[in-house]
């Protein structure tokens, strides 16, 4: 049996597992920084930076989305942005990503959001394809473009 919750401050070690996990898969395994006391400051503090739901398959966790809000100054409206959707390796296949994206899409949807967004790594060819069944569109002519560390650190010095 399938069941999707909001997370509590109690998943907050299961999060951060799959977080680990998720860096593995996609072949960034020494890249997380995060900690528990980043994650419950920034989820469950007083205003909270992200939102995240858990999946749990037969009363054990399955995965997960991590996901904030976002705004389209062309649409004039919020929308949501999907930090991170992760399935353990032993659940996938049985149609838990799909139904993360699902109440993800329930939840814009409530919430009068005209987008739900996400990035994927290029050669994840079978994330792509469930994407695309579910009527998601790759958006080719944009390109992600990341400002971190020194270079961040170096351009806000120089700001007026």
């Amino acid at each position: 049996m399938l069941t999707i919750r909001p997370a509590t401050p109690a998943d907050i070690p299961q999060i951060l597992t799959f977080i680990r996990e998720l860096a593995i898969f996609e072949r960034e395994p020494d890249a997380v920084l995060a900690t528990e006391a980043d994650l419950l400051r920034d989820g469950f503090g007083p205003t909270p930076r992200f939102h995240s739901i858990i999946a749990e398959h037969d009363g054990s966790p399955a995965g997960f989305a991590l996901y904030f809000h976002s705004y389209s100054t062309w649409r004039g409206h919020h929308g949501i942005r999907l930090e991170d959707l992760y399935v353990t390796p032993t659940k996938r296949g049985q149609g838990i990503g799909k139904a993360l994206l699902a109440h993800l899409a329930r939840i814009a949807v409530n919430q009068g959001c005209p987008r739900l967004e996400w990035d994927v790594l290029e050669w994840n060819a079978p994330a792509i394809a469930v994407y695309q069944s579910i009527g998601a569109h790759i958006l080719t002519e944009w390109r992600i473009m990341r400002l971190a560390d020194q270079p961040l650190q170096t351009l806000a010095r120089q700001a007026p």
